[in-house]
């Protein structure tokens, strides 16, 4: 009703029309009201999901639950043996069997590691004994017990690592202080053979550690190459940020630069970057903005981050999350205005860590391994980088390995396919490169 029209009526009109006006105003504010949450919701979901990633968890949820322990008749078995060393006393070649949820992590054969007890404890889980999908359960081998009170235990986390120091997988190893920004990186040293001058080095993934990279020690050594086993900020074995937070591979980079000057150091006269997850990212970075990235020969990467973009977006899908509010969220990531809610020193210009986009960029040979099913990276970029840049991408296509678990459900096939390919461009000639345009 216009005004006008209004003031034409009766009182008793103009009566009713001033409430009509009033309880109009009144809606309009509730729905600002309304509004004005509904934004800050969403802004405050976005800020929340945007802390999420690149907030280091200071904990790990132990949210699996242990069924069972009982005695097993199966002998123990696994690649190295006995635990040696440190560890010799702790670890003991008991016949087990757990029993565990199936979930789709626990039925992928292979080998992992169940960390109980907040962390000190941790066993080595082997064979799939049984499955009863109708109870939906699994039963499993442990392989060995290097730590803790497994039959005691009643929840447990999951994980691809699997041995606890490179000396349990066989290796001779020393543990070394790598100089970082801001202090000392511990880190451990497998000393090479007939190629110890050319170094590998190991970089982790997010939320993981050191641990994670001994699955690659096999191939190394066959190949005869020196191994460091890198700690990086913010993983509980180097300095923590100042910021005290991932810069997704855009600071990270700086901490494998300085491993390659430790290298250097100690003779080396090539190198060769190891990655797993954002440790792929972190070692893009590395072979893109090193002053030593002419020393790189080549890349190794499972399961990588090659489009942090891609996978912000995926996170959002799978977590339910409007993609609104993802985007919202890659926003405060990489503009400085987000800074206050997500803590970061500086923003994360993610579209520098997007080597789909980027890829004529990539000027270093690179081997891919990528599970098609990753729940966590998806698998698109990978493929996409090694069918733009094809002369120096090689990408090894795994199944049921979900995120970097390509070596534990195939040990054989991950460790050939580095192998025959790391060793060709070892043995190859290798002409000046650059980086970047």
């Amino acid at each position: 009703m216009s005004r006008q029209k209004a003031v034409q009526q009766s009182e008793t009109g103009r009566g009713r029309w001033a409430g009509s006006v009033k309880w109009g105003i009144l809606g309009a504010a509730a729905g600002a009201v309304a509004g004005s949450l509904l934004a800050g919701a969403v802004s405050g979901l976005a800020g929340y999901f945007a802390r999420q990633i690149v907030t280091p968890a200071r904990e790990r949820a132990e949210d699996l639950e242990i069924l069972a322990v009982v005695p097993s008749n199966l002998p123990t078995h696994g690649r190295a043996g006995a635990s040696h060393g440190r560890h010799s006393a702790a670890a003991a070649a008991v016949g087990w069997e757990i029993i565990l949820p199936a979930r789709p992590e626990t039925i992928v054969p292979g080998t992992y590691s169940l960390f109980f007890d907040a962390g000190r404890g941790h066993a080595r889980i082997g064979d799939i004994v049984s499955f009863a999908p109708a109870d939906g359960t699994v039963t499993r081998h442990v392989e060995r017990v290097y730590e803790g009170d497994l039959p005691s235990a009643v929840r447990g986390r999951w994980s691809g690592v699997v041995y606890p120091t490179p000396e349990a997988m066989g290796y001779a190893y020393d543990d070394v202080d790598v100089p970082v920004p801001g202090g000392v990186s511990q880190s451990w040293l497998v000393a090479g053979t007939h190629r110890r001058d050319t170094w590998a080095i190991m970089v982790h993934g997010r939320g993981s550690n050191r641990l994670e990279t001994i699955r690659s020690l096999p191939v190394a050594q066959q190949l005869g190459m020196t191994s460091l086993l890198l700690s990086y900020r913010n993983d509980g074995f180097a300095p923590e940020a100042e910021d005290q937070r991932y810069g997704l591979g855009s600071t990270e980079w700086q901490d494998v630069d300085a491993a390659i000057e430790y290298a250097l150091a100690g003779g080396a006269q090539e190198i060769v970057l190891f990655g797993w997850s954002m440790g792929g990212a972190i070692c893009l970075q590395t072979v893109d903005r090193s002053r030593h990235a002419q020393l790189i020969t080549a890349l190794v990467l499972d399961g990588p981050v090659v489009d942090w973009i891609d996978v912000l977006a995926h996170q959002a899908r799978i977590n339910r999350i409007p993609e609104s509010v993802g985007r919202l969220g890659q926003w405060l990531i990489a503009n400085p205005a987000g800074r206050l809610v997500t803590g970061l020193a500086a923003p994360v210009d993610l579209r520098e860590l997007n080597w789909v986009d980027r890829a004529d960029h990539l000027r270093t040979p690179t081997l891919i391994l990528h599970s098609e099913d990753d729940d966590f990276v998806p698998v698109g970029p990978s493929a996409a980088l090694a069918e733009l840049n094809p002369s120096l991408v090689t990408f090894e296509r795994f199944t049921r390995a979900r995120h970097t678990h390509e070596w534990n459900v195939d040990p054989q096939r991950w460790e050939d396919t580095v192998r025959t390919w790391l060793g060709a461009r070892l043995d190859a000639p290798t002409p000046g490169r650059t980086v970047g345009d």
